[in-house]
């Protein structure tokens, strides 16, 4: 077992010595992170669970003996965020380049567009002085063109947070290969898997064929040898810039009802964003126990529509008011108007528990 203990909390890696085979799908390793969060009755435990991949260029036999795999300062890395600029996504390259710095590495983020753009004008963008201030390097351009807008710097890592589909990607992992980069990160979604009726999903779980995400990772694995796919779900924390438990304090605070479509006991899952950027820093420092690898990114639990908002106002030391509505009946969009989806959602939680 490799074991990593950051003083902040207590990741494992842990898993069978296994080499993954086409067509089966095979369990690697396991990376744990359990920390608080500010929503403090769920603890924000935030499981990487066993790691199945049908990707088999790429495959990788981890010890089977515990070893210590902290970054040493001789090991500190030069890494490229290519940074969405919309959508609850952009919070992760925010803090996953603070994260980075603070851990001694070379930070570079790419956002798409025009720094002039009025998008630049809201979270997390308009945070990025604070990634500046800790000597990283923000930069905004068009991933088609990373070379140009990178202007020939050379990178160990590159994260690629922005591409829904191989079009949008393939470009970066082309570059990032032809310029040497040594280890290529891509954030997924845990919104790929195909319906099932024995949930919650995990990996190895069937996805969607025609998925965009699907293509680009099996894009990466064929490309790269050292490589790492995270699916997250639904990310809290200050900064992003998409509605999440922010639309339930809203309410709460300004003490307005709080409503919810159907019957508040729809399924869904939260973690937090520092979480999971300190798993991707784990993954950089640690590329051979990260390698060929995919995991689902969330909480070890899951919780009902009702309980976010009764978490949320307990949180804001305040009480809530829940009225349930049907959609359809009221005329109202749901997809709009609440910021989860409206349906029995799979949770995505890890197989088993390890210490942590």
């Amino acid at each position: 077992m490799a074991t990593l203990a950051p003083s902040s909390s207590s990741p494992i890696f842990s898993g069978p010595s296994s080499k993954l085979s086409q067509p089966s799908l095979s369990s690697s390793s396991r990376l744990s992170l359990s920390s608080f969060s500010q929503l403090s009755p769920l603890s924000s435990s935030l499981s990487i669970s066993p790691s199945f991949s049908a990707y088999p260029t790429c495959s990788r036999r981890l010890f089977a003996s515990s070893f210590p795999v902290k970054a040493s300062a001789a090991e500190k890395k030069k890494i490229l965020i290519v940074n969405t600029n919309s959508g609850g996504h952009a919070v992760i390259g925010f803090y996953f380049a603070k994260e980075l710095l603070g851990s001694g590495h070379e930070v570079s983020i790419l956002t798409v567009g025009e720094e002039s753009s009025d998008k630049m004008k809201k979270p997390p963008f308009s945070r990025f002085s604070e990634i500046v201030g800790a000597g990283g390097k923000t930069v905004w351009g068009n991933p088609a063109e990373v070379g140009k807008a990178v202007e020939g710097a050379t990178f160990d890592v590159v994260l690629d947070n922005n591409g829904k589909d191989l079009d949008t990607v393939r470009p970066v992992v082309d570059w990032a290969k032809s310029a040497g980069v040594k280890q290529f990160l891509f954030i997924s979604s845990a919104g790929i898997y195909k319906p099932t009726d024995e949930p919650p999903h995990v990996e190895g779980d069937v996805v969607k064929a025609d998925a965009g995400h699907v293509g680009v990772e099996k894009y990466i694995a064929e490309i790269f040898s050292s490589w790492a796919i995270f699916r997250p779900q639904y990310m809290i924390g200050s900064g992003n810039n998409k509605d999440c438990e922010e639309w339930f304090f809203d309410r709460i605070v300004r003490k307005r009802p709080v409503p919810i479509p159907g019957s508040g006991m729809q399924l869904t899952n939260i973690a937090h964003v520092r979480d999971l950027s300190s798993m991707l820093t784990l993954a950089v420092e640690n590329p051979e126990a990260a390698s060929g690898n995919i995991f689902n990114c969330v909480s070890d639990r899951a919780v009902t529509l009702d309980g976010m908002a009764k978490l949320c106002a307990q949180a804001a030391g305040l009480p809530v008011e829940i009225v349930h509505y049907d959609p359809k009946a009221v005329g109202i969009d749901a997809k709009k108007a609440f910021p989860f989806r409206n349906m029995v959602m799979a949770c995505f939680p890890s197989h088993h528990k390890s210490g942590a």
